[in-house]
């Protein structure tokens, strides 16, 4: 058994076997030999042998194959990579040590094959040679073929998956993420990412356990054993033991039963204990996610994502299709609020109409993302727009403009908005001509000029996610520079409360919709700065609910005070800690949900 630790996304416990992308595209299906249509045992080891002797040889074929037309085309030294390839596939050794463990350990020859090459790799890894380290791409190489060679046709891929998987990878890419299988994608690990990548809300959107910045581990899992993903203590668990498998099969089951519980706190408004009301709605992703959404309780969406409808396909999307995702999250609300915001593509989502030019930025969250690309190809930002605007006129909706950092970007933001209202018109196409028009505030230079924004627009939300990084200037998805990365940073709280004086000032309301929403430890601080409501992931709607029944608002006012004594973001994030701890204290009625927290 081996224990991984990493960043904790998306909560939750999963038990699978493992799909590691990047070093092999295939789920082992089998861990041990299938004796049930053999005559007998000693036939089916035999039958497994063959099979394996059978695909080395074909293996051996291919790689001679591909040394000669390298030789021809590339010359000797790229030959060289193959020759060095053919002599381990032809390697008596190798072919004992797989043999072995299928006659003594019972192992399929796919799992044997794993677990002697992945064994091979790692001792390359470990001998403290960067040039060695690297050649155990080749080992894995070899894998991915021997496995192609071994499976064939019973190959799978990430959106054709036909049992459930834990996906194991270096990275996943938003596109790569948003494509995963909701059926059988029971949980992710990379190692690499930050706690606020788009991958990482991703999986919150998913509602899978997910962890990232696990570090180097894709060759200690062979993909026949099982794993364990531990999304509230970050952990990954390789071959878990026969107890910690059974604790984790019992935990699992107990938080199943606590989610019902969960459910029945989503219920009803949320309304500080001396009675203030504070509305908490949801953050989407998908459409399909607003009746996950309503069912946990929001009171509206405050944030629907709309890139996903660019990513993954290799056409742009139609006003048509725009149109109808916006009409079904709409349809799911009611008289409740929607809040779209455009395009924010750009950093690490990019549609590939636009990835020869977005891939080739030197400083891609400094680049041309978000409103700044609306601004660039007004076209695009044109069908959106008729599209919003003619669902719409089912609903209460919101437009918001996303990572404004000038009057003369929201200014020409509202300009194009009001061309599509005139073409609309004079088509006599039906539209919301009176949607209320917002802004996130994502960027210092919007919150720090917040008063001047708050008489142009109707509302503001703020996206910390991208506010703290811009910031403290700590890219969010670099774990090498995670620690100064947060959001108990003074001059981050600083920032937001200059917002929210700014919309208290100009009568407009004012949300907190990024990832920071979403912790309770800070829900007290936000309601003691002025905060009235938040939109945060779906999952975490009746706990927040939950928390804001316990507290008042002079509690959070102190709060709040407190913390802009603090000097440093390590005193203050222990200081919320603490409150949060000394909240769930007090008049617990549901002892059992408050472990959720």
């Amino acid at each position: 058994m081996l224990i991984k630790h990493g960043i904790a996304v998306s909560p939750g416990i999963a038990i699978a076997q493992p799909m590691v992308l990047g070093v092999e595209d295939y789920r082992i299906p089998r861990q041990t030999i299938d004796h049930s249509s053999a005559r007998s045992p000693h036939d089916a080891t035999a039958a497994e042998v063959q099979r394996l002797r059978a695909a080395l040889d074909k293996l051996s074929d291919e790689i001679a194959a591909n040394e000669a037309l390298a030789a021809e085309h590339l010359g000797k030294e790229a030959a060289a990579i193959f020759a060095a390839h053919l002599l381990l596939t032809r390697d008596p050794k190798l072919a004992q040590e797989i043999e072995k463990l299928i006659r003594e350990a019972n192992h399929s020859a796919e799992y044997a094959s794993s677990q002697v090459l992945r064994r091979y790799a790692k001792s390359l890894q470990n001998l403290g040679n960067s040039y060695l380290a690297e050649r155990a791409a080749d080992i894995f190489d070899l894998e991915r073929g021997l496995l192609r060679h071994l499976l064939g046709e019973q190959r799978e891929d990430l959106a054709h998956l036909t049992a459930p998987v834990v996906v194991l990878a270096h990275n996943l890419t938003p596109s790569e993420t948003a494509g995963l299988s909701r059926e059988h994608v029971k949980a992710f690990v990379t190692e690499v990412g930050g706690a606020t990548s788009h991958t990482a809300i991703l999986a919150g959107a998913l509602e899978i356990p997910a962890l990232v910045g696990v570090g180097s581990f894709l060759a200690d899992a062979s993909g026949g054993e099982l794993v364990i993903v531990d999304g509230n203590l970050g952990q990954l668990i390789i071959d878990p033991d026969k107890d910690t498998l059974a604790r984790y099969e019992q935990i699992r089951s107990l938080q199943q039963s606590r989610q019902q519980l969960l459910r029945t706190s989503g219920e009803g408004i949320a309304s500080t204990n001396d009675g203030v009301r504070i509305l908490v709605q949801g953050n989407i992703e998908f459409p399909e996610e607003a009746a996950h959404a309503s069912a946990r309780g929001a009171d509206g969406i405050g944030l629907y994502r709309t890139e996903f409808l660019y990513m993954g396909g290799l056409r742009e999307r139609t006003e048509e299709e725009h149109y109808l995702a916006y009409k079904e999250v709409i349809r799911a609300f009611g008289d409740r609020p929607v809040t779209i915001r455009t395009l924010d593509v750009g950093s690490d989502k990019i549609p590939n109409s636009l990835r020869p030019v977005l891939q080739e930025a030197p400083n891609p969250e400094l680049g041309l993302r978000s409103v700044r690309i609306s601004l660039e190809y007004v076209d695009l930002f044109k069908t959106q727009l008729r599209a919003i605007l003619r669902a719409a006129t089912g609903g209460d909706v919101r437009l918001m403009f996303p990572l404004v950092s000038s009057l003369p970007e929201l200014r020409q933001a509202k300009m194009i908005l009001r061309d599509v209202m005139e073409d609309l018109d004079e088509e006599g196409i039906p539209f919301a001509g009176d949607i209320q028009i917002g802004m996130m505030v994502e960027v210092p230079s919007a919150a720090l000029r917040a008063d001047e924004f708050a008489k142009e627009v109707d509302f503001f939300s703020i996206g910390t996610n991208d506010l703290i990084q811009y910031t403290l200037a700590a890219d969010r998805t670099d774990p090498l520079v995670a620690k100064y990365y947060n959001a108990a940073d003074p001059a981050v709280l600083m920032l937001i409360q200059n917002v929210v004086r700014a919309a208290e000032n100009a009568g407009i309301p004012v949300t907190v919709c990024g990832q920071m929403s979403s912790d309770p430890k800070y829900l007290p601080l936000l309601v003691g700065m002025g905060l009235r409501q938040i939109s945060v992931m779906p999952q975490a709607i009746p706990v927040l609910k939950d928390l804001i029944r316990r507290i008042s608002v002079p509690e959070a006012v102190e709060i709040a005070e407190r913390v802009r004594t603090f000097e440093t973001a390590r005193d203050i994030d222990l200081f919320l800690k603490k409150e949060l701890d000394r909240l769930l204290a007090l008049e617990r009625s549901t002892p059992a949900l408050a472990e959720t927290y």
